[in-house]
């Protein structure tokens, strides 16, 4: 099962569950925690449906690559990392 993980900076705002789910692409896996927390999906998503423009989302260390369809595959050992970037200066 595929392990979806958020970092800490989005518990301040929202909670943001661990789970494992069962997903074959990084959009079934947030949905999965979505499902969990419906609140967690305006932090993650834009309107569009589509990552909003400070979140970087990372499958096995490597940047997710979709981040309008969320079409990137897992597998059943994929580490999903859901960050939200600071801005500032």
């Amino acid at each position: 099962m595929a392990h979806v993980e958020f970092t800490a900076q989005l518990h301040r705002y929202v909670d943001t569950p661990k789970l494992d789910c069962d997903a074959r692409t990084l959009g079934e896996a947030l949905a999965r925690a979505f499902d969990r927390n419906p609140r967690l999906r305006g932090y993650i998503l834009d309107d569009q449906g589509h990552l909003r423009t400070h979140v970087a989302v990372f499958i096995d260390g490597h940047r997710a690559r979709d981040r309008s369809g969320l079409t990137d595959a897992l597998t059943a050992q994929s580490k999903v990392y859901v960050l939200q970037a600071l801005s500032g200066g």
